[in-house]
């Protein structure tokens, strides 16, 4: 599969068009392919703000807290 890719992209790497169109249908497919751990711009603020009105919690001492981040 990877020859035949790298064998075309040779093909269309001569030709300006077929350059453009490949890098428009790869950004399409990409997005398809959409990562469960991104977020819009407007869900990070969101999720900042909802942090934001939770208490906080503190830790005494640094071995403290990574006990408390082990535990999670």
């Amino acid at each position: 599969m990877n020859a035949e890719i790298l064998r075309n992209m040779s093909i269309i790497a001569e030709d300006d068009n077929l350059l453009k169109r490949s890098a428009k249908y790869l950004r399409k497919l990409a997005a398809e392919k959409k990562d469960p751990t991104l977020m819009t711009e407007e869900e990070f603020f969101a999720k900042i703000e909802r942090a934001e009105k939770q208490p906080g919690k503190s830790f005494e001492s640094i071995e403290e807290l990574d006990k408390y981040i082990r535990n999670l």
